[in-house]
């Protein structure tokens, strides 16, 4: 895992032209690096202690104190930071008003061991091809925030490091477990640790009422795709809707 002492070289090359690289999924997947844009999510970035390899900001992020603080713990962090113009930042960032930095971070690379079940964390939550990238952020914040061992990907979900994913997560994807499966491995994930797959749906038993019912085992809760829902072949391996 980062943490606040790795220090990896900048990116020597033009930090601009790689910010713009980065914004393609095959770009950041080939490069094990992603975008984080705005002073919140850099913020959470550094406390989270994930290694930088550069950041552009623009001038008039040093006109106000947060501002100012952050760019000094970038460089205490030894992150090389680049001042851009306004105009370079509109047209590198994601976001249509910028936020006045754009930093590349090599995210933390999950495993399955990651996702412990047990003690206070009883659950998991497992996305099955939520295409909006807001969506899956937003989806892994409040997995993070209601104490979720950890989240599950699995194919046809969008990239969890998709700048505006990362953004709705609000961070909580620098410490919450998110984890890729395929379903073979998922579905073998699940009975190797006793897991009961719950499958969310709009005419289903109302969660409070199937918690209390479920019993003390770990359960994994399946949220399907905006507009087909979960999955056939994963609705017939869940023992609750």
């Amino acid at each position: 895992m980062a943490g606040p002492e790795r220090v990896r070289k900048p990116i020597a090359s033009n930090l601009q032209s790689t910010i713009r690289d980065l914004q393609r999924r095959k770009a950041r997947g080939r490069r094990g690096l992603a975008l984080i844009e705005g002073v919140r999510l850099v913020e959470e970035a550094l406390a989270a202690g994930l290694t930088f390899r550069g950041a552009l900001v623009a001038p008039d992020l040093a006109r106000t104190t947060r501002g100012r603080e952050l760019v000094v713990e970038l460089e205490r962090h030894a992150v090389s930071v680049e001042e851009g113009s306004a105009r370079a930042l509109a047209q590198v960032a994601d976001t249509e008003a910028p936020q006045g930095i754009v930093a590349v971070v090599e995210p933390r690379i999950w495993v399955p061991g990651d996702i412990l079940l047990g003690g206070e964390h009883t659950a998991a939550l497992v996305i099955d091809g939520v295409q909006d990238p807001g969506n899956v952020g937003t989806l892994i914040r409040t997995a993070h925030a209601l104490g979720a061992a950890g989240t599950i990907v699995l194919r046809g979900t969008a990239d969890t490091l998709n700048p505006k994913a990362l953004r709705a997560a609000m961070g909580a994807t620098f410490r919450h477990p998110v984890v890729p499966f395929d379903d073979a491995a998922f579905i073998a994930w699940a009975r190797q640790h006793d897991v009961t797959l719950w499958a969310t749906a709009a005419d289903g038993e109302p969660l409070p009422r199937a918690v209390r019912a479920g019993g003390s085992g770990p359960i994994a809760v399946i949220v399907g795709n905006e507009g087909a829902g979960i999955r056939p072949q994963l609705n017939a391996v869940s023992a609750k809707r």
